[in-house]
């Protein structure tokens, strides 16, 4: 198998596995133990009993917001927007995408509105170019207001493209994880939203630590992987921080011997592009695939994938390609639930750390 090719990370998805809502709770999702040669089916519920005292958690706080705007052009055309950066200064720009039958002109003028094909309320935007250089891929907008209010007034929970239904009330609370506080993703961090705050004292009376960090997820993580030979692909730049905090706690959990244990790849990307830059701060592009050296993932809790997407090579690199596309066919053939609303798995890395 030719893990730079694409196709290695391809698998066959029935689409009703595509889970289009959540579980009743938080905890009721399944939880495919993918630790050891053979894989175990259990209950997210039961993750507390596979953690030890000394052992670390860390979870992403970024905070979703209602990034998905829509309007209409000064000719009449209809526009969806979605917000995937508020850029520094005023908090009256950002970096957007644009769904519309024609790009807008620098200087044309969007009239925002509440709902698709409604008339226009009390808000517009206007495009001042293309970010983050004149010939990139996102547009560059000034709001009329501070885009946070925009957003609050009028936008909507983003959910992914593969989920069918308009964003409802219940969405707005749980496409947000229990312990959201930093605001700016436009994607949810998906596996961290199977926890409650019980699950969470429960864990931390056990022994386990809790640290935070924050990514702020972009669209990006769902865009497909085109390049047949994925070492020609470009990941999307994302912002992520490690606090001082859970730098601490990281060094602890070395020093007694406990277990890193990510909540998400995006967690995984934020400490290994804070490992590998030593940059605590900052953008990242950093792109993991089989034969990746991590410094501090030991074990990843994590949805299930899109095929041929950055997602499945991370999980590959960490957990060893072969091992992972057994335990997809596994869980297809026992019809776990996919993507963001469904089902969980445990991986442990395959080889030692750098």
């Amino acid at each position: 198998m030719n893990l730079h090719h694409l196709d290695a990370y391809d698998y066959a998805l029935p689409p009703e596995l595509i889970a289009q809502s959540p579980p009743p709770q938080r905890r009721d999702a399944r939880l495919l133990d993918g630790r050891g040669p053979q894989p175990r089916d259990g209950q997210f519920a039961q993750l507390p009993g596979m953690l030890g005292a000394g052992d670390v958690l860390v979870l992403n706080d970024t905070q979703v917001l209602k990034a998905r705007l829509w309007g209409q052009k000064s000719s009449g055309g209809n526009v969806e927007m979605l917000i995937e950066r508020v850029l520094p200064g005023t908090g009256h720009e950002a970096a957007v995408h644009l769904r519309v039958s024609r790009k807008p002109k620098v200087g044309e003028v969007v009239q925002l509105a509440p709902q698709p094909h409604a008339a226009p309320g009390a808000y517009s935007a206007q495009v001042l170019g293309r970010w983050p250089q004149a010939d990139g891929a996102l547009f560059w907008l000034r709001f009329d207001a501070p885009v946070a209010q925009v957003m609050a007034h009028m936008g909507h929970v983003p959910l992914p493209p593969y989920i069918a239904h308009a964003d409802t009330e219940a969405d707005a609370q749980r496409y947000q994880t229990v312990f959201a506080k930093n605001p700016g993703a436009v994607a949810a961090p998906t596996a961290a939203l199977h926890f409650d705050q019980a699950m969470l004292h429960t864990l931390q009376a056990q022994g386990v630590e809790v640290a935070y960090v924050t990514l702020h997820v972009g669209a990006g993580t769902f865009a497909p992987v085109k390049s047949p030979d994925i070492r020609q692909h470009t990941m999307h730049s994302e912002w992520y921080q490690v606090p001082e905090a859970t730098q601490a706690a990281l060094a602890r959990c070395r020093a007694r011997g406990g277990r890193v244990v990510a909540v998400g790849t995006t967690s995984v990307r934020t400490l290994e592009s804070w490992a590998r830059t030593g940059a605590a701060e900052g953008d990242t592009r950093l792109f993991i695939t089989p034969g990746f050296a991590f410094v501090w993932v030991d074990w990843l809790i994590t949805n299930f994938h899109l095929p041929k997407s950055s997602l499945m090579m991370l999980v590959s690199a960490l957990a060893g390609h072969d091992h992972v596309m057994r335990l997809y066919a596994h869980a297809v053939a026992q019809r776990y639930r996919f993507f963001s609303y469904g089902d969980a798995m445990l991986l442990q890395r395959a080889q030692p750390l750098a």
